[in-house]
């Protein structure tokens, strides 16, 4: 059971990584913000995109930057998360 929702839970986590990739994608092309796949896609990924964008733009790195790296960063975090609770099963540790 454990592992099914651990199972579960990874696949959630890739998923979002798709989701924020088609994201990036979509932002290159112009679609018209009608389209309710389109609006979906964004529904889901601000709230993660939206604080880590906040927090660049405070930062002293992410004044006056063009291109917006935030997604780029949540995929990161989203690794890091990953492979930490990864890393916790392979040694034993269960999170209760």
């Amino acid at each position: 059971m454990y592992n099914m929702i651990l199972s579960a839970f990874f696949y959630l986590l890739r998923l979002l990584e798709i989701l924020i990739i088609i994201r990036v994608f979509l932002s290159w092309i112009p679609m018209r913000s009608e389209n309710q796949l389109i609006r979906l896609v964004y529904q889901i990924t601000e709230p993660i995109l939206s604080p880590i964008r906040n927090l660049l733009s405070r930062s002293a790195l992410g004044r006056g930057m063009m291109f917006d790296f935030s997604p780029i960063i949540a995929i990161l975090l989203i690794y890091v998360l990953e492979s930490i609770i990864r890393r916790l099963m392979y040694y034993g540790v269960y999170i209760r």
